[in-house]
């Protein structure tokens, strides 16, 4: 008894020397917290310094932001457990099907991934990340050390590095010697373009499905390894509002199960505990819906867990401190201690149901593999375009959705493009993707062709269907069938032809798109078919890529065409004349010449970020090509003349140069205007884009005001509103804005904008008509306005051109199919 006297005495000498050498983040960084903002390279070391000193603590880093910045997670829990991270995270995969091996450990915990920071400009819950930490580490906290027997906890500590110290830079560059509460003072107005987003402008919270970013591809990679029972998204919205958490809003999915609505309220009424004993206000319930795929709460409650948004009030504008509407001044340390508040409540609620927790969390998989969700129990997406599959099959590799390759036998299905249940002859090379799996219910919220809105009023898009998206014919089979095989063999290899007169290649995808790109920095001429023809017994459609000898002498032509072609995986044809046996000879004025353009984008105050974001991240990460941003303010000192094409995102333009961009264009240059950048050009001289007006009966009696109550005015407003659906658009595909699409185009429509048909000499390239609603939340005025009219049209101005996209071809780069009629407006429009 004696000695095990000793032993104790031992043990809490040592932790209690712990507890004194372990530093708190204010002693750490020599600040309290709250005090002022914390550049993320300290945050980081912090983390570091933790881990270095506790056992309980496993720091991985998993990548860098595009600026450099160590992107990483802490893994807390006992000591024991800390030792056997990876056989709690395989026997975590093995409960959820997707690990063959046996489950044999026992006393496994509930694991709990708490998210900070995603949105750069939301900065308290990275300083309350480190608070976190420290105190589910300190062995002398008695509250928190009890939790980590069944429950393992994942920090990560900042989604956006680069966006946060966007923000920390502006702000600490503004600050007085004392904060400021008044919200006009300029350390509350942040300026463009903002630290909520990425360093190319991209929102990482709506990429999660996605991933079409660095730290998004990087994260959510580590996520799917792990697949947590709980996760939290912590996030700050308009500092006059109370703290928001879970449960959350309708609509709620309908494939959200009644015990993910249930935990998500348990949780709820433990942080309502906390909050009402410090006599904190909160809501619940409202603003922030489960419908999106892409966010930070839907995505992990389609994986299984317990997802949640957690909402502070202060953002950018709360600064240190904030005068609120109410007469109250809200702080940063105010902040800070409501986010630790919830994140320490969120850990303490899995610990006390962690048994249930993670018993729940095996059924949700049980029945996703032996009763899926949906009406469709296989998709069969048909092998149009090797390179949009192959795109399609690399987003289901980054969820880790499972798929095969034919069946060879007819099926019936729901064609996803005829709206009608017909019978399809299922090709070798046609993907087949069988619900019957552990990821059946993200599967089914991606692919279903309507997702069913229970609530109309809703945060985000309310269509995204991925056949759509890529463009690619699909079909929805009621049925369980399997695939017959697992890999398809996709990469063409180029032959060298040292008799070729000239290469033809197709003009279908982005991958065609990386190809021109690729051939015109190598200083490579390259023409185009501006009609359909036929040349060595082979047909070649209109856009097809044509590389002839004349005018390539230098170098080794072919090995060059060549080399190029094998790196992108190219099918070249090679011609041995010019001679065409049905339409334009190679060397006819039919065949169009694309002159390397010099390209320039907009940015700067009045441009939308996001959309300035995706053409930027277009040019320079997915084609290679090179683009120069200029600043929207500098463009009256710019020399137009340096540039061939100038790109106008959506924005809210003031002070639009109007007659310098049409005497440029009236020389040759090429304005492409997305979006917003359209309405400056509406009804001015000399432009040809009309607002498409209501037609109005001028005998109808006048009606009444209307009436309705107050309480309903947010049901009213949404009348007009187009939060995202999808509509059929009919093109004409024999004109360049055209090529390489049918005759016909799915766009993602984010409002009721659609203009009057072109007149004298404008082309109507893409417009709608009254059967072109697919799915989505339409508003009743917004879908009786669209029935008719131009969403996609150019204008020849003099020796140049105006192409009119109304909708975003780019849209937050998930859009797939959307990117060659960009590229289209860039390369081939003349």
């Amino acid at each position: 008894m004696k000695k095990l006297y000793i032993l104790l005495i031992c043990l809490t000498c040592a932790c209690t020397a712990f507890a004194q050498t372990l530093q708190s983040p204010a002693d750490y960084l020599g600040y309290p917290l709250g005090s002022q903002y914390t550049y993320h390279y300290r945050i980081a070391e912090y983390f570091k310094y933790v881990a270095q000193s506790s056992k309980q603590v496993k720091l991985l880093p998993y990548g860098t932001t595009n600026e450099g910045r160590p992107l990483m997670v802490a893994f807390v829990g006992t000591e024991e457990n800390i030792a056997r991270l990876e056989d709690i995270r395989q026997h975590n995969l093995y409960l959820a099907g997707l690990s063959t091996g046996m489950a044999t450990l026992t006393n496994v915990p509930a694991i709990v991934w708490l998210s900070y920071n995603v949105h750069g400009n939301e900065p308290s819950s990275s300083e309350a990340a480190m608070q976190t930490l420290y105190d589910m580490v300190n062995p002398a906290n008695s509250r928190t050390q009890p939790w980590l027997k069944n429950t393992l906890v994942v920090i990560d500590p900042c989604l956006n590095p680069d966006g946060r110290d966007r923000y920390v830079n502006f702000y600490n560059q503004v600050r007085g010697l004392l904060p400021d509460a008044n919200s006009s003072s300029r350390e509350h107005i942040e300026p463009w373009p903002g630290g909520r987003v990425n360093h190319y402008y991209f929102d990482l919270n709506r990429d999660w499905a996605w991933q079409t970013q660095k730290e998004v591809q990087r994260r959510v990679g580590l996520y799917n390894k792990w697949l947590p029972q709980i996760h939290v998204d912590f996030h700050e919205q308009g500092f006059n509002n109370p703290y928001y958490f879970a449960p959350a809003a309708e609509p709620f999915h309908k494939d959200i199960t009644p015990w993910q609505r249930e935990f998500q309220t348990t949780i709820g009424r433990n942080n309502a505990k906390y909050f009402d004993q410090n006599g904190w206000l909160y809501f619940t319930k409202e603003v922030f819906d489960l419908l999106y795929p892409s966010y930070g709460d839907t995505y992990p409650l389609y994986n299984g867990s317990i997802g949640m948004t957690y909402e502070q009030g202060g953002g950018p504008s709360g600064g240190l401190a904030v005068a609120t509407r109410g007469g109250d001044t809200l702080t940063l340390a105010d902040r800070i201690s409501h986010h630790h508040t919830t994140g320490l409540s969120t850990v303490e609620t899995a610990s006390n149901n962690a048994t249930k927790v993670l018993a729940e969390y095996k059924k949700y998989f049980d029945n996703s593999r032996t009763n899926p969700p949906g009406v469709y129990k296989t998709y069969v997406i048909k092998n149009d375009d090797v390179d949009k599959l192959a795109k399609l099959a690399e987003l289901l590799n980054n969820n880790g959705i499972k798929y095969g390759y034919g069946v060879s036998r007819t099926v019936n299905g729901y064609n996803y493009f005829s709206g009608k249940t017909e019978s399809y002859n299922v090709k070798e090379s046609d993907m087949v993707i069988n619900a019957y799996q552990p990821k059946a219910v993200l599967l089914t919220v991606l692919l279903e062709p309507k997702t069913f809105i229970a609530d109309s009023n809703t945060y985000d898009i309310t269509a995204w269907s991925l056949p759509y998206a890529y463009g690619l014919k699909a079909y929805g089979l009621t049925e369980s069938v399997k695939p017959v095989a697992t890999t398809l063999v996709n990469k063409p290899v180029a032959l060298l032809n040292d008799k070729a007169y000239a290469y033809v290649a197709k003009w279908h995808s982005i991958e065609d798109v990386k190809f021109l790109s690729a051939l015109l920095q190598k200083g490579v001429k390259v023409r185009f078919a501006s009609q359909a023809f036929e040349a060595g017994s082979k047909k070649f459609e209109a856009g097809s890529l044509i590389i002839t000898r004349a005018g390539n002498n230098k170098g080794d032509f072919n090995r060059l065409v060549m080399q190029t072609a094998n790196q992108f995986h190219r099918d070249l044809v090679g011609l041995t004349t010019g001679f065409a046996d049905k339409g334009a000879d190679l060397g006819s004025s039919a065949i169009g010449y694309i002159a390397k353009p010099r390209v320039m984008v907009v940015s700067g105050e009045g441009v939308s970020t996001n959309d300035m974001g995706e053409v930027w991240h277009f040019f320079e990460q997915q084609i290679g090509y090179p683009v120069s941003v200029v600043r929207y303010q500098d463009l009256g000192r710019i020399k137009l003349s340096d540039f061939d094409v100038a790109i106008f995102p959506d924005g809210r333009y003031s002070n639009f140069p109007l007659e310098k961009l049409q005497n440029w264009v009236s020389d040759g240059g090429k304005l492409i205007a997305m979006g917003g950048a359209i309405s400056q050009l509406v009804d001015k001289k000399g432009f040809g884009m009309k607002i498409k007006e209501e037609k109005k009966d001028e005998k109808a009696p006048k009606k009444a005001p209307d009436l309705a109550a107050y309480d309903s005015r947010d049901r009213e407003s949404i009348k007009n509103n187009v939060p995202g659906a999808i509509y059929k658009v009919y093109l004409d595909n024999t004109h360049p804005l055209g090529y390489g699409y049918p005759s016909y185009y799915y766009t993602l429509k984010l409002g009721d904008d659609i203009y009057d048909y072109l007149e004298d000499g404008g082309v109507n390239v893409g417009v709608l008509k009254k059967d072109s609603y697919v799915a989505g939340f339409v508003g009743q005025k917004a879908k009786e306005k669209l029935t008719a009219g131009l969403l996609f049209g150019v204008q020849n101005m003099g020796r140049g051109s105006v192409v009119y996209l109304t909708d975003d071809p780019l849209f937050r780069s998930f859009w797939e199919n959307g990117k060659l009629l960009f590229s289209n407006a860039v390369f081939m429009v003349n």
